[in-house]
C-alpha cells in the first residue's frame, strides 16, 4: 500500500469521534485505508455490496451491539442509508456506558443524499473526511512521470504498463457511468422521464413523432 496522508487525520478523527466518514469516489483507495486502520485494532468489516453482510445488519439493533468493543467498518453505507438512524440510537447508547470514541467507519461516495441523510441522523456525532486520488508526494518522486500520465487512482498508477492502465482507466469510465446512470434514473425515474420528452420535444423532426 502506498502511504496516504489521510491516515493520520483519519486516525485522529476516530480517536475523538464516535463515527467517521470516509468518502471519495470508487477505487481511490477507500477500503485499503480502512482495513489498514483495522489491521492495528480490533475491527469487524462488513462490505454493504454483499447479501451476507447485509443480512447480518437485517436487525442492527441486535447484531451491532456485540461488537461494541470493536470498531465496525461498513463499507459501501450508501446501499444501506437507512442504517444512519440506527447508528444513532447505539451512538448514544454508547456514550452513556463510556464508549463514546471510535465505534464507527462508514465508507461511501460523497453524494448529496448521503451526506444529507447522515447529517440528519448523525448531527454531532460524525466526522467527514474526504479520501482524493493519490498526489505527488504520496505516489513519491520515482513515479511522478507516470502520475502525470495515468492519474491518481491506485490501480491506474500501479498498472503493469500504460497500455494496461490506459484499459484500466477506460473500463472504470464506462463502468462508473454506466451505474451512476442507472442508480440516478432508478431513483429520479419521474424526472428522468420529463428529461427526456424534453428532450424529445425540443429535437423533433418531421421524422419523428
Amino acid at each position: 500500500m502506498l502511504p496516504r496522508r489521510l491516515l493520520p487525520t483519519l486516525t485522529t478523527a476516530l480517536a475523538e469521534t464516535p463515527a467517521v466518514a470516509l468518502l471519495g469516489p470508487r477505487q481511490v483507495g477507500k477500503t485499503t485505508l480502512a482495513l489498514e486502520i483495522a489491521r492495528k485494532r480490533p475491527a469487524v468489516y462488513l462490505d454493504l455490496e454483499s447479501e451476507a453482510d447485509r443480512a447480518k445488519l437485517a436487525e442492527p439493533e441486535l447484531y451491532l451491539p456485540q461488537h461494541e468493543d470493536k470498531l465496525v467498518i461498513l463499507d459501501e453505507i450508501q446501499r444501506t442509508p437507512q442504517l444512519f438512524r440506527s447508528l444513532r440510537g447505539l451512538i448514544d447508547a454508547g456514550r452513556r456506558r463510556g464508549r463514546g470514541k471510535g465505534r464507527f467507519l462508514v465508507l461511501g461516495s460523497a453524494s448529496i443524499d448521503l451526506l444529507r441523510q447522515s447529517s440528519e441522523s448523525l448531527a454531532g456525532r460524525i466526522r467527514y473526511l474526504e479520501l482524493a486520488p493519490l498526489d505527488a508526494g504520496e505516489a513519491g518522486r520515482e513515479r511522478l512521470d507516470a502520475l502525470w500520465l495515468r492519474g491518481g487512482f491506485p490501480e491506474s498508477l500501479l498498472a503493469g504498463s500504460d497500455a494496461a492502465s490506459l484499459r484500466w482507466r477506460t473500463d472504470f469510465i464506462r463502468t462508473y457511468l454506466e451505474r451512476c446512470l442507472y442508480t440516478h434514473l432508478r431513483a429520479h425515474e419521474t424526472k428522468a422521464n420529463l428529461v427526456c420528452r424534453l428532450l424529445l420535444e425540443k429535437n423533433k423532426t418531421p421524422y419523428t413523432t
